[in-house]
Order: structure tokens, then C-alpha cells, then sequence
């Protein structure tokens, strides 16, 4: 199929950008990566009146480090953080993820913010901007506001953003030395959606566990955290049993339902293995940092 007709512009300022959302609204849709608009494009899935392509705005092609941590601007393709192997040292759990998303192909072309504001509940970018505390800058012609992760996802494909807004930003905070991490996927093939991934942080210190993340993947209609197996991890030290009885809460915490890739039940028994395997990977890593 091709796509329904639709009026195109292609801007080369976010200035110019902001302009054309605030005149056309919910009429206009974001070009960034296209891996994701094209083909909703092509079946007809979306048909909006105007696209506003950001391939030319340079201002949003960026990734730097500063005094708090990693900033990523919107049209950052994947590829290019996956090629950095400092971020091995610097981000871990992100470059172990990348690798995941697609196929090079895809991720050539595909980009940071694209893939953070479709907001796919099977996505591996949502799961690390949890697992990581990550926050989103957002702006309009107004001004720019900051959203953390937990409260930019509302529902399947729906985010926090405005009709009048564009995501310019992902930031996740400096990588703390006593931590450890795991990032675990479960799909058919090597390049699909997962039908369930895990991320795991934690940070720990005197053998005892002081900070937990536990980002789940293709669970439900959106990425989640699960706070309440989160906070049976705090103040205690990591054992086999207790990591049993935190993967069987994450998995109780899925809000999922069955479809032609996995029934719900196998989903949370599925949660319950990658977590427990993610967790235990991550505590091993944070005793290799020194946090045990």
C-alpha cells in the first residue's frame, strides 16, 4: 500500500519545527528515523495531514557528557551510539541494549528520540530510561520542561507529549562505580520486538542493596517499573531466596494479556525467569565493582 496524501515539510531549526506543530496541531505528525511512522504510513495506519521531517535540523544529532551524566539529542541515530565504545565503561547497561533494537539496518537509520517518544511497549529505550531514572526534555514555543521516565508513558503509543511539542532530549544520570546491571530479551528472532525484556540497577553498598530498578518490556501496554519488587530489595542483602521471592512479586505486577506471540500466564512465568536471571546478573556485577 502507500501512504494516504499529506503535505511535507522539512525544516532546519527546531524553531521552525515548533511553528509548524503549533499551526497544524494533531494534524501534523514527527518524521525523525521513520523506522516506525513509515510503515504505519504505508498500511494507512496513520494518516495525518502534515509531516514535518527533522533530518535536517543538525541541532538535535548530539550526545555529551557533563557534570550529571549523558545527554542524547533527539536525532541521534543508534547506530552512532552503538559504534562508541566508551559507553561500555560510561553506560553499560545501554550499550548491551543497543544491539538489541532491529537490525543494523534499523538502527542506521532509526534514532534515540523517535524510538522514546512511539513509546512501543516492547521498546528497548523505555526500559533502560526506567531502569536509569532517565528524563526527557520536551519543548514548544513557549519553553521546554523536564519529564521523567516513570511519568512519560500513559498508555500503548501514548506518551506525555503535546500536540505543540517535540522531545529534543533523553538524560540518564552518571554511571555510580558500586553498581551492577543486567539487560535480558526474550524474542523469537534476534532483531523482533521482544514478547518480554528485563532491566535490571542496582546499586550496592556494605553488602547491602541501596538502590533497585526493574524495568519490564512487552509485559503489558506500557513499559513498567515494578516498584513493589523493587522495595523488597532495600537495606538487604542479595541472597538466592530472597531474589526468588522478588521475581515471582515482579512477574504479579505485570498487567498483561494474551495475544498470538505468548499467552499472560506465559508472560509472567517468563518475567519471573528473565528477572530472577537479571537480577542475579547485576548483583554479581555490582560485587566485581567493589559494592560487596
Amino acid at each position: 500500500m502507500k501512504p494516504a496524501p499529506f503535505d511535507y515539510y522539512d525544516p532546519d531549526s527546531v524553531e521552525e519545527v515548533l511553528d509548524l506543530l503549533q499551526q497544524y496541531g494533531d494534524d501534523a505528525k514527527i518524521l525523525a528515523g521513520g523506522q516506525s511512522l513509515g510503515p504505519l504510513l504505508n498500511m494507512r495506519l496513520s494518516t495525518p495531514q502534515i509531516i514535518v521531517d527533522l533530518n535536517r535540523v543538525a541541532d538535535l544529532e548530539y550526545y555529551k557528557s557533563d557534570g550529571t551524566g549523558l545527554r542524547v539529542g533527539a536525532m541521534t541515530r543508534q547506530s552512532t551510539l552503538e559504534d562508541d565504545t566508551n559507553l561500555r565503561t560510561t553506560q553499560p547497561i545501554l550499550a548491551a541494549s543497543i544491539p538489541y533494537i532491529g537490525h543494523r539496518s534499523i538502527r542506521n537509520r532509526g534514532t534515540v528520540g523517535g524510538s522514546v517518544a512511539h513509546a512501543d511497549p516492547a521498546a528497548e529505550w523505555p526500559a533502560i530510561m526506567l531502569a536509569l531514572d532517565g528524563t526527557i526534555l520536551i519543548r514548544n514555543t513557549t519553553g521546554t520542561r523536564t519529564v521523567d521516565a516513570s511519568d512519560f508513558y500513559i498508555s500503548a503509543l501514548t506518551t506525555d507529549l503535546k500536540p505543540d511539542e517535540i522531545l529534543v532530549e533523553i538524560q540518564l544520570p552518571n554511571w555510580v562505580k558500586t553498581s551492577g546491571w543486567s539487560f535480558i530479551e526474550f524474542s523469537r528472532r534476534h532483531g523482533d520486538f521482544a514478547i518480554l525484556g528485563v532491566a535490571t540497577y542496582l546499586t550496592i553498598e556494605n553488602r547491602r542493596c541501596t538502590k533497585s530498578r526493574i524495568a519490564i518490556i512487552g509485559g503489558g501496554p506500557i513499559p513498567i517499573r515494578t516498584s513493589k519488587a523493587e522495595s523488597m530489595l532495600i537495606g538487604e542483602t542479595i541472597s538466592d531466596e530472597l531474589l526468588k521471592d522478588v521475581s515471582e512479586q515482579a512477574s504479579k505486577e505485570l498487567d498483561t494479556d494474551s495475544d498470538m506471540h505468548a499467552s499472560a500466564d506465559y508472560r509472567r512465568y517468563l518475567a519471573s525467569v528473565l528477572v530472577s536471571s537479571a537480577l542475579q546478573e547485576a548483583a554479581a556485577r555490582a560485587g566485581e565493582s567493589g559494592g560487596q
